[in-house]
């Protein structure tokens, strides 16, 4: 029997548990950060947004009321009356894409990404692993959005890697600014969405208003953003059957609630808050017909069907089978340009309390023949200084990247993707109503 020292708690454990063993240590760390963040929401008003002020309302509202008194010939205008009464969209986004702010983030030289691949390729030559290309990590900072903005760090993430890699989304997100907006920005985009008609049942959870508001978002704000500018997102539900009724986080406290009306299983609006994902096979109180389901039925766990749907997004198995690398950035044959190769994009994953950023996956075989798949995750609750440095140490970066199967202890999980290329004209109008693709098991 081999033996095998622990990188952590440097104990000796059976060479074929050691994984396992490594992983409960950051299990424990995991669970307890989300318990005390439960905790925290629950029991305090979330950290106010230190963005909007009447000055910067002013700024926006008036920039608009100016433009368009010049346009009619006028030299005055009622900034705060207009704020109220303009419905350009155009001239919104006009003064959005000169008015928004970048947002600051920890810049790691030479990229999270390859840091991450240099580390991963230490590992032993038993494993393969995928990652996704470039990403920069964007952390929750306690005085601006620490227990209710990890959706939107989120939202960022995926925008660094679509505007590092992808010259057609480079060119329509923002505005075309080239730069990862902030929170207070990302808001003012989401409404000119839901102002364009994108999740219009969700946008009525918000009242149609989320600018300088510390409520959470989700994987359907997510999907309803990258949307409006024609990026084609798309959300996946993973569920049991089992579950009659749907507990879930109400968006505005954290408070623990059962909603009865919505424990019927055989359809589901998938809009509103984070919390309302949790209402996956059940009947939404709006009983519109804004979101459709397609159920595809699966014999096996949650968490299982979870890894090998996201094993199966970032792998081509050709490319896996030919190289001769223990880890791979991840690149799949565009459909249209089939001798196109294009990197996959990070997903959006969301659980109840809380959303991180999937970047990559790592199978390791056993002696069995099994597979032992972990789960690569950037989370917006890290520091990303203490990340680099643990990744440009090579110790101790597994507890904040690695997640292995029995940490995934959730009984309901989402994901939002950005598939590839640009929509235009009819299917813009049919991507402002939300679809999912639900897993049961």
């Amino acid at each position: 029997m081999e033996y095998s020292i622990c990188p952590v708690c440097f104990d000796t454990v059976i060479s074929i548990d050691l994984e396992r063993h490594a992983n409960s240590h950051f299990e424990d760390e995991d669970n307890f950060r989300d318990f005390k963040l439960a905790q925290e929401i629950a029991v305090a008003p979330p950290s106010p947004p230190r963005f909007r002020t009447p000055q910067v309302d002013e700024a926006f509202y008036g920039a608009i009321a100016c433009r368009e008194s010049i346009k009619n010939g006028s030299s005055s205008f009622n900034a705060s009356s207009y704020a109220c009464t303009s419905s350009d969209i155009e001239e919104k986004i006009h003064c959005l894409v000169n008015m928004q702010v970048r947002e600051t983030f920890y810049y790691v030289e030479g990229g999270i990404i390859l840091l991450l691949k240099k580390c991963l390729e230490a590992d032993p030559d038993n494993s393969v692993s995928i990652l996704s290309g470039h990403v920069d990590h964007f952390q929750s900072v306690e005085s601006e959005d620490v227990g209710w903005g990890c959706g939107w760090r989120n939202i960022q993430m995926l925008s660094s890697h679509l505007l590092k890699r992808r010259l057609e989304a480079r060119e329509v997100l923002f505005g075309g600014s080239g730069f990862v907006p902030e929170i207070a920005s990302l808001q003012r985009w989401l409404e000119i969405a839901w102002s364009k008609g994108y999740d219009l049942a969700g946008s009525d959870d918000f009242n149609q208003e989320i600018y300088g508001q510390s409520k959470w978002i989700g994987t359907t704000e997510c999907a309803a953003l990258f949307r409006s500018f024609g990026l084609r997102a798309m959300i996946v539900d993973f569920c049991c059957k089992e579950n009659e009724c749907s507990s879930s986080v109400s968006a505005s406290s954290g408070e623990k609630i059962i909603d009865e009306s919505r424990c019927k299983r055989k359809s589901i609006q998938i809009y509103g808050p984070m919390d309302r994902f949790l209402s996956v096979g059940s009947t939404s109180n709006h009983g519109s017909s804004a979101s459709k389901v397609s159920t595809i039925p699966v014999g096996n766990s949650v968490h299982h069907v979870l890894i090998d749907w996201v094993w199966n997004y970032f792998s081509d198995n050709s490319i896996i089978k030919s190289s001769n690398q223990h880890v791979i950035l991840s690149e799949k044959a565009d459909n249209v340009h089939a001798t196109t190769m294009l990197l996959c994009r990070p997903l959006y994953f969301q659980h109840d309390g809380h959303s991180r950023t999937i970047i990559g996956i790592q199978a390791k075989s056993q002696r069995s023949g099994m597979q032992q798949f972990n789960l690569l995750i950037m989370d917006p609750g890290h520091r990303s200084e203490a990340l680099a440095i643990a990744l440009n140490k090579r110790s101790g970066w597994q507890k904040f990247i690695k997640r292995g199967v029995h940490t995934l202890r959730k009984p309901q999980y989402q994901l939002c993707f950005i598939d590839y290329g640009l929509a235009s004209g009819e299917e813009m109008e049919k991507l402002k109503m939300l679809h999912s693709a639900r897993l049961e098991v």
